[in-house]
């Protein structure tokens, strides 16, 4: 009978795990750096009001910024109050002369915080009265 020999390289395929092991180990590594210098952004506080007059919420008093037409210079300043919100766009609810409102859907960059508006123009009062 003859007997065979096989032959099983041990090295090589040692040297491949080691190799394959320490890619995983590197990608590894990479990942938590990455998610401890990334961390502390998430802690972030949501935006408020006080911090940042962008901001919008439902029930918010604002003067929407209402240009006519397109190539119109005029731009009207209108009281209106936030209804919904969405990614885009705020709808806001816009009182006629006859009491009854109509809803409007706007882009955020036209609106303007009326308490902001308020302290401006409070502001201005008072520099004139000194």
């Amino acid at each position: 009978m003859l007997e065979q020999q096989i032959d099983y390289p041990t090295r090589p395929k040692t040297s491949a795990m080691i190799m394959k092991l320490f890619q995983i180990s590197l990608v590894v590594l990479v990942l938590l750096i990455n998610l401890a210098i990334a961390f502390p952004s998430w802690a972030e506080k949501a935006p408020s009001l006080t911090s940042n007059a962008d901001y919008f919420q439902v029930g918010q008093k604002v003067i929407w910024l209402y240009k006519p037409r397109a190539d119109s210079s005029d731009v009207q300043r209108i009281p209106a109050e936030v209804v919904k919100l969405s990614s885009k766009q705020v709808q806001i609810k816009v009182y006629k002369h006859n009491h009854e409102f109509v809803n409007r859907w706007v882009n955020p960059n036209k609106l303007e915080n009326s308490q902001k508006v308020k302290e401006s123009i409070l502001g201005l009062t008072q520099k004139k009265k000194h």
